[in-house]
């Protein structure tokens, strides 16, 4: 069927090659389309494409307030509540031995590597997996993947991001050593239990440097909530005293603590998420770091059903390399292009 790019849907066949208007190949035939390979589309130019015919009852799309779950959940879904469950007895043992196993680590940290460097939808694969339960536990493993992804989107290779996402998945060890009553208070600290809190950057730089001597991880333990302002902890350290490592781990922990679903925290809209952190890498976080966090978690948008202040729904077709957060969306029959049209604002996007 011969269709144009905006009707396009993930799990679309292409049936031939296709090519932008100077000759480049941009797909070849028989590829299974997904929002990357669209919004490629779309990027080129390309306005028409030939795909094999649907099944006459096409699937409910998938979103997160729907409920209905992608295929690659019942394969990786037990790879993540190993790595939650493995992350638990790595804290038990740091809590009664003052040390781990690096072994331990690897074995715990490398399934998640291996299962999901080929999921390309971060944002709803860690909405789908996150529950309320074990929050320190899985905020560790989440860590830990975006770090890898992060450093990955940085640059680093594959050995050295996967030490990276090591030393993500360990940032917080040290809080195996803070009450548990003071760990998982609801309501908000005291500003003694605060300064306890802090602690568990002290307490995981010792566990870690015990365990493995002085190395990256040690100092990640250390140093991720450090700002570039010189307004963290524990040390008041300005960008220039950070670890880059460091300035990695800190934009993951950051996001992964707002997208938590944490009983007691107000639900946070996504693209809101991303706007705080934007705001952050003007003072507090790295701003290279944040905004190539960013740039690569945007694109996870598109596809995805989004409401406007006015009140009106549609889907986002195209996100913007630079203005981040006023997409091309689609409204029936008609594209609003929120980069140009400045009246219109993102409201809500369902996952």
């Amino acid at each position: 069927m011969h269709i144009h790019v905006t009707e396009l849907q993930e799990g679309d066949r292409l049936i031939g090659d296709t090519f932008n208007a100077y000759g480049l190949h941009v797909l070849s035939a028989g590829k299974e389309l997904n929002a990357a390979d669209i919004a490629k589309l779309f990027q080129h130019r390309i306005d028409y494409v030939d795909i094999e015919a649907r099944a006459a009852e096409e699937p409910a799309i998938r979103t997160i307030e729907s409920g209905l779950n992608p295929k690659w959940l019942p394969t990786v879904g037990p790879v993540y509540q190993d790595a939650v469950n493995g992350c638990e007895q790595l804290f038990q043992e740091a809590f009664q031995h003052g040390k781990i196993a690096e072994d331990d680590v690897v074995q715990t940290f490398q399934p998640l590597v291996d299962n999901f460097k080929m999921e390309r939808d971060v944002v709803s694969m860690l909405l789908l997996l996150n529950t309320k339960d074990d929050y320190t536990y899985q905020h560790s493993v989440q860590v830990g993947m975006l770090s890898y992804y992060l450093a990955s989107w940085l640059g680093y290779g594959e050995e050295a991001a996967v030490k990276i996402g090591q030393a993500g998945f360990l940032h917080d060890i040290g809080k195996c050593q803070i009450r548990d009553d003071i760990l998982n208070k609801p309501d908000k600290l005291s500003e003694d239990e605060f300064e306890t809190i802090k602690q568990h950057t002290v307490f995981g730089h010792r566990i870690i440097r015990e365990s493995f001597g002085e190395s990256i991880a040690a100092t990640v333990a250390l140093e991720h909530h450090e700002r570039i302002d010189g307004t963290g902890y524990p040390n008041c350290l300005p960008g220039s005293a950070m670890h880059p490592v460091s300035k990695i781990v800190a934009v993951a922990d950051v996001y992964s603590a707002m997208i938590s679903s944490r009983v007691y925290q107000k639900k946070r809209d996504l693209l809101h998420v991303l706007k705080e952190l934007y705001r952050m890498s003007f003072a507090e976080l790295d701003p290279e770091t944040t905004h190539t966090f960013i740039r690569h978690m945007i694109p996870n948008f598109i596809g995805k059903r989004v409401e406007l202040e006015s009140g009106e729904t549609g889907t986002i077709v195209l996100t913007h390399s630079s203005d981040y957060f006023r997409p091309l969306v689609r409204l029936g029959e008609r594209f609003v292009d929120l980069a140009v049209e400045r009246d219109y604002e993102v409201k809500h996007v369902f996952m």
